[in-house]
């Protein structure tokens, strides 16, 4: 299945972060967030397992208590039940999320 960008909708969840749906089916669900400078996504768990490359931009990167700097090109893996957050440094940093099984409170 084939969804166009244009197609798919922003949702603003406040504090410099916005978050995209772009595709999804079966098990897996890919996401879109995009951060203004120094907007943090606060440290939390969930039940899915989750993959994350960083498309532009950078940030810290919190797993399971451990930060690591992240820049374009970095990608991370979140075991599920596992505490993770992110906090951009650069305008317009953008994250691509793979989410298993769907994240269905993403879903409007």
């Amino acid at each position: 299945m084939v969804v166009k960008r244009e197609k798919t909708s922003v949702k603003d969840l406040g504090n410099g972060i916005s978050r995209r749906v772009m595709n999804r089916g079966g098990k897996l669900m890919i996401v879109e967030f995009a951060f203004k400078k120094s907007a943090e996504g606060s440290v939390h768990s969930h039940h899915h397992e989750q993959i994350g490359f960083v498309v532009s931009g950078s940030g810290i990167f919190t797993l399971d208590g451990k930060k690591t700097k992240v820049m374009a090109g970095d990608s991370m893996y979140i075991p599920p039940d596992t505490p993770h957050g992110f906090k951009s440094y650069e305008e317009n940093t953008v994250l691509v999320e793979t989410f298993t099984p769907q994240r269905d409170d993403f879903l409007e």
